[in-house]
């Protein structure tokens, strides 16, 4: 490593606990004074924020302090708010302290902006674009041809899950339903694992567990599965069989919706090989 002249080398701190009191320290000492006049220090005082988020003068000092203390997401989001701090920051708060925000999920619910909505026409293969609680919520042309039953113009359901669990046509499109339709619900379950509360997703899961002994059985198993690429076969009922190759993209500004693109797998002419 090389150490340049007048540059006093430092290692990276590393420790949430110390990382997250000096980013508390950090953002304090960036509110505007709360009286005029010359201070001796920049920004809040330690008083002034503590009253501001409804939390004791000592917590604010020990989180500051790299201390072990107890934070409830709740404190959390009143310190997030009293700090001023912008999404980004709020969410890097959460992070460093270990909690999950509360706001989070209601702010996955808010409209998709129209620049996100876009997005599935950019592509040339099939590409649709999920929210919170995987309703397909915009996709292209190839993908309306391929998912007969689900994204097509004669189709009412839109929800990805309901689509498979609950709609026929799935079982015939989707090759190999049993392994499919169980990847699917242990990779649903590491989002629903996220947001137990969330009331959108209990209202989709409740009826799927009266209405599907699969995805009860499924269910029940406690799977869990990120939402992983790879080859999918579908049975089109115009087309014959079809293969692509899968790839699905978290969008950053929501990373609960899911951008799912398939790329055609080109089949080679009989008796050539690759």
């Amino acid at each position: 490593m090389t150490i340049y002249p007048g540059i006093k080398a430092t290692m990276c701190e590393s420790d949430p606990k110390r990382l997250l009191g000096a980013f508390i320290r950090v953002h304090r000492e960036r509110l505007p004074p709360k009286s005029g006049g010359r201070r001796r220090t920049p920004g809040w005082r330690r008083e002034e924020l503590a009253e501001a988020a409804l939390v004791s003068v000592t917590w604010i000092t020990w989180l500051e302090q790299g201390r072990d203390v107890a934070a409830s997401p709740a404190a959390l989001a009143r310190l997030a708010d009293a700090l001023r701090l912008t999404p980004a920051e709020r969410a890097s708060l959460f992070d460093l302290a270990g909690k999950r925000d509360p706001q989070a999920a209601l702010e996955t619910q808010a409209e998709m902006p129209p620049e996100l909505l876009a997005l599935p026409t950019q592509f040339h293969g099939p590409a649709y674009l999920l929210d919170a609680s995987w309703t397909a919520r915009a996709w292209n042309a190839a993908a309306a041809e391929l998912f007969v039953g689900w994204l097509d113009a004669d189709s009412a359901e839109r929800n990805l899950l309901r689509f498979v669990f609950l709609q026929p046509a799935a079982k015939t499109l989707l090759a190999d339903w049993p392994e499919r339709a169980r990847r699917l619900a242990a990779e649903f379950r590491a989002d629903f694992s996220r947001r137990p509360k969330d009331a959108a997703l209990q209202a989709l899961i409740d009826p799927l567990l009266a209405q599907s002994a699969e995805f009860t059985d499924y269910w029940q198993e406690q799977a869990v599965l990120h939402r992983e690429g790879g080859e999918r076969c579908f049975h089109h009922p115009q087309r014959g069989t079809l293969r692509f190759v899968q790839t699905t993209l978290l969008v950053a500004a929501q990373p609960d919706c899911k951008l799912v693109c398939l790329q055609p797998v080109a089949v080679a002419p009989i008796g050539k090989t690759g």
